[in-house]
């Protein structure tokens, strides 16, 4: 008998949860005035493939990324005993849990409680006293101060900055996770995973990752997954130096990864044909990349804040990168869920009726992925001697990079098309869903590296005539527009990545990233027309019908 995950899609009123008025607060005893809409899933998962063994690791597994739940929270917000115990309405405690913390993460981080101070940029890796030049200043002295994994704080005596290596802040968590990551390596069958399992263990206690990062990469046939640590830096929007802790527990879509493995091939002769001087191409990427479908069965922390991720690309090591290449994982349970609740009736709203047809999950799927793989292209070090282009950009690199990875996946699929390397779909097929998905991401807000991204990207489009509007507020794709508007992005901002130049990134981000008010006005037709934002999960153990 197969063992199946069902995903179920609850009626979205049930989920509506409170966001912040146009005040930018909400308290606990008014009625709710403007709603952020959730439709709420179970994950689906076939487990029939997987052996006893691999079944009863799924627990641990989950145990181990509940810990990052944990350490989640004290990075983005710290202790929240206090504000979970104040606040009375359950509306208002769920959409706490949603965002870990009082801030609307869809729009624009406002709070939605009453007498709650802005989000912090820096959340809580950093005192919330603490300014940029003090920071800087004290850097040059204690250069571990931005070190990925730890913990900025001040002497309470000296007032001095002084890091706290994440292994001991979050000894806690980090060792339960740890002893969980232990016990499903005693029952891992595949040698890759086992090796994996056991050095991610390590990783945690001893503060140093790239050993971990480096198995992850060298196991290539196990059938389940599972992400875990400090990874992604977006949460650190002061400085996008510190690593935010999430985890995914996933299983292998083993048909759906069998479609993909012809892709990661490609990435060295992909990076020879990009449109930009051979100056800023001149890095060549590694050739272990793989490419894979996967439902995902669990998410915590940085992950599950906020809008859901729908596929990850991993190691951000850039030395692990260059030498083995990465892994782009494709979330394919979540992404069908977003497709079919949220993206195509936006595109029935929002886009021409005679290209509504070239809405397929196909493309968004494919474009979905190639904004992973792209993040392999391009520099990873500036050509300038300004060191690793993360560093160089400061706060702006996280929303480059991540325009980077849509603009580039859009040119390698018309790359791809052009060579016969795709055969599903037509070019069309690609930039109409690509346009639908904008509409459906920029709903997240313009805050974070993602939504910034979204509308540098948007933008940039209208400048150049890439798509119109018509007079019923629906949006029309002009190809030949399009294509050389991507050829045109594509040269500017691996640029501005590769010169490392932080106040023209700044100045680019400033000027492009905004939401203009027409845009603004069709967005609130969408949200009228009651179209859910994002989803949230009916998750762990009990959802997952397992003991």
């Amino acid at each position: 008998m197969h063992s199946i995950i069902h995903l179920i899609l609850i009626p979205i009123s049930v989920f509506c949860v409170l966001a912040a008025n146009a005040n930018g607060q909400q308290s606990s005893d008014d009625m709710p005035k403007n709603l952020t809409k959730y439709v709420k899933v179970k994950l689906e998962a076939d487990l029939s493939h997987l052996s006893a063994n691999q079944k009863k690791m799924i627990p641990l597994l989950i145990e181990a990324a509940s810990e990052m739940d944990k350490a989640f929270w004290k990075q983005a917000y710290g202790d929240p005993t206090e504000l979970n115990r104040t606040v009375k309405s359950e509306a208002l405690k769920k959409h706490i849990q949603i965002n870990y913390g009082p801030w609307e993460r869809l729009q624009e981080n406002r709070p939605f409680i009453s007498g709650q101070s802005p989000k912090p940029l820096g959340s809580n890796f950093y005192p919330s006293d603490m300014s940029k030049d003090e920071f800087e200043t004290a850097v040059a002295a204690s250069p571990d101060l931005k070190n990925l994994y730890t913990m900025v704080r001040r002497n309470p005596k000296t007032k001095e900055l002084y890091s706290i290596p994440y292994s001991d802040y979050f000894q806690t968590e980090f060792k339960a996770a740890a002893a969980k990551l232990r016990e499903a390596a005693d029952l891992a069958e595949d040698d890759g995973f086992k090796a994996y399992l056991l050095a991610r263990s390590e990783a945690l206690l001893s503060n140093q990752y790239q050993p971990s990062d480096f198995a992850w990469m060298e196991m290539k046939t196990n059938d389940i997954d599972i992400v875990i640590g400090p990874i992604e830096t977006y949460e650190d929007q002061l400085y996008g130096y510190k690593a935010a802790c999430e985890s995914y527990v996933l299983i292998k879509d083993l048909s759906w990864s069998e479609r993909l493995t012809k892709y990661a091939a490609m990435l060295p002769e992909l990076q020879k044909g990009l449109p930009v001087a051979d100056k800023y191409k001149q890095e060549t990427p590694g050739t272990n990349s793989d490419l894979n479908a996967y439902d995902v069965i669990f998410y915590a922390g940085d992950c599950n804040s906020g809008s859901k991720t729908i596929a990850i690309n991993l190691p951000n090591d850039e030395e692990v990168q260059l030498e083995k290449g990465s892994r782009r994982l494709q979330l394919k349970n979540a992404m069908q869920a977003k497709f079919d609740q949220i993206l195509v009736p936006i595109a029935e709203l929002l886009i021409v009726p005679d290209q509504q047809k070239h809405i397929t999950f196909n493309a968004f799927f494919s474009n979905t992925m190639f904004h992973e793989v792209a993040h392999g292209l391009g520099i990873k070090n500036t050509i300038t001697g300004k060191g690793r282009v993360r560093e160089a950009l400061r706060e702006t690199s996280s929303a480059l990079e991540e325009g980077k990875a849509d603009i580039l996946g859009l040119y390698m699929v018309s790359k791809l098309l052009e060579n016969g390397e795709i055969t599903e779909g037509t070019l069309e097929d690609y930039y109409v869903t690509f346009m639908a998905g904008i509409f459906r991401s920029v709903r997240f807000g313009a805050s974070s590296a993602h939504g910034k991204a979204n509308m540098i990207r948007f933008n940039f489009f209208k400048e150049r005539g890439a798509f119109t509007r018509n007079e019923s507020g629906q949006y029309r794709v002009n190809m030949d527009k399009m294509k050389l508007a991507i050829a045109q992005l594509s040269d500017q901002i691996l640029q501005l990545q590769g010169n490392g130049d932080y106040e023209a990134a700044r100045n680019f981000a400033e000027k492009m990233g905004f939401v203009g008010e027409i845009l603004k006005a069709d967005l609130e037709r969408v949200n009228q027309r009651g179209i859910p934002t994002d989803i949230v999960f009916d998750q762990g153990m009990k959802a997952l019908n397992l003991k």
